[in-house]
């Protein structure tokens, strides 16, 4: 074969190189989205996460990274406001630090159950809570990613119906104020505790209880050092799909269209895995000889109400917006 290169060879080259220079690199070659979570590869939620993947794979590279390998837990908002993170699962109360007016979307009792919680993302309500967030922290949300109902696990054979019944029950609840918070509108004495410590702290009664989802409970072996759940259903979890502003300012319309279908597909999927999963926990548990019922959870939500109403954090709520939700269908 002839190494002599012709000037034909050489015009060729270079047409063809300036046509690929043409065509920005967006279109050259599928985008990777790195996706950040705390959630273990063990979650539903990792399965949902696999799932959007796949529906989007024509066009983007999603590759998951899970247990806080990539950024700690925390701090993957200000990774997305930073152009150093594509994608990840925010938490709530990250965004109420930026927007206080958000933290009424982590109150007690302010969504019923998971349909009442999506129900207030795909409203004008929920709109106008997504825009404020989008507007103030620069990142776009895709929608509430469920995780379970936290319920009150208790070791006394105490029967609670109202709050008044929870009056001088040690109920641990995780650090700070907003926690604490939480366990007070609940009528409880809370009782901050690290997570890896509250099995010790029930089986030697420096607690009396513990809040949290269900699946949560199997996972730590609480029910083996409580007698009975109380469905209190006092905080619906639940995080948010986000990605960064960049990212999905790049997409084109139809990108966006195909995108955000994927991710509201996926999110219904878990929703329903996490709910099946709940009821079917709940008769494992009555199997083991726990008592689980529900107590008058109207008593506990207007009390709570109350108390969150009168706290600081009240103050930077819009104006009627709990009165709004609360009366979404």
């Amino acid at each position: 074969m002839s190494s002599t290169i012709s000037r034909r060879d050489v015009l060729r080259a270079g047409t063809a190189l300036a046509a690929t220079a043409a065509v920005p690199a967006w279109a050259q070659a599928k985008p990777t989205i790195r996706f950040a979570a705390v959630f273990s590869d063990k979650d539903i939620r990792a399965d949902m996460i696999n799932m959007f993947a796949k529906d989007v794979e024509g066009s983007f590279k999603v590759e998951p990274f899970l247990n806080s390998t990539l950024f700690k837990q925390g701090t993957e908002l200000v990774a997305l406001q930073r152009d150093n993170l594509e994608m990840g699962n925010i938490a709530p109360q990250d965004i109420s630090k930026q927007v206080p007016a958000w933290s009424i979307l982590t109150s007690a009792y302010l969504f019923r159950d998971a349909n009442h919680l999506n129900a207030f993302f795909a409203s004008s309500l929920g709109a106008e809570m997504k825009k404020m967030a989008e507007d103030q922290v620069k990142v776009k949300i895709l929608g509430p990613t469920f995780f379970g109902t936290r319920q009150v696990g208790l070791k006394p054979n105490k029967k609670i119906n109202t709050p008044a019944d929870m009056a001088g029950i040690k109920l641990r609840m995780p650090g700070g104020d907003a926690w604490q918070l939480l366990g007070r509108s609940l009528g409880a004495n809370p009782t901050p505790m690290a997570y890896a410590e509250v099995y010790t702290g029930l089986q030697t009664g420096a607690i009396d209880g513990q809040d949290n989802p269900l699946p949560n409970v199997q996972n730590m072996k609480f029910y083996e050092v409580m007698s009975q759940i109380v469905l209190t259903s006092h905080l619906v979890g639940f995080d948010l799909l986000t990605v960064n502003l960049k990212t999905w300012s790049a997409m084109s319309p139809a990108q966006q269209k195909s995108f955000q279908a994927a991710a509201d597909k996926a999110i219904a999927w878990s929703t329903a895995e996490h709910l099946k999963r709940e009821k079917e926990l709940a008769d494992e548990f009555r199997k083991a000889g726990l008592q689980i019922y529900a107590p008058d959870q109207n008593a506990f939500r207007a009390h709570a109400q109350k108390v969150y109403l009168a706290s600081d954090e009240a103050k930077a709520w819009p104006k009627g917006m709990l009165e709004k939700i609360n009366a979404l269908k």
